[in-house]
């Protein structure tokens, strides 16, 4: 069962940034925790960032290390992912689910995610 809805997807110029946000229907209780995902046209989904709800521990990947940025809003349900010096190899469609802490494994099903295409 889809349990988040992604948006704030759009089209931008390198270099620019966007802003994602991923609500979940229910309350995501701490200790919980969430992960960003994207997949690019003809190539398999990736992981993007991930971290645990409530806590301190945070991951991004190498590719995206100092541009993009994982974030909570607990009061609103809200998980983030603020993207910033975008390039051409950033375009993709970006999904956010709940996975198994420590690990990138998605513990809900993927739900439409929020398109992201960025041009030169």
């Amino acid at each position: 069962q889809v349990q988040q809805v992604e948006s704030g997807g759009g089209s931008v110029q390198a270099g620019g940034s966007l802003r994602l946000s991923c609500v979940s229907r229910i309350k995501i209780a701490y200790g919980n925790c969430m992960g960003w995902f994207r997949q690019a046209p003809g190539k398999e989904r990736e992981p993007v960032a991930r971290m645990n709800i409530g806590g301190p521990s945070k991951v991004v990947v190498d590719s995206v290390k100092g541009r993009f940025t994982i974030s909570e809003d607990n009061a609103e349900n809200t998980v983030f992912l603020q993207m910033n010096n975008l390039t051409r190899e950033d375009t993709a469609v970006y999904y956010c689910v709940l996975v198994s802490c420590g690990t990138w494994r998605p513990r809900t099903a993927w739900g439409q995610g929020t398109q992201v295409t960025v041009s030169s």
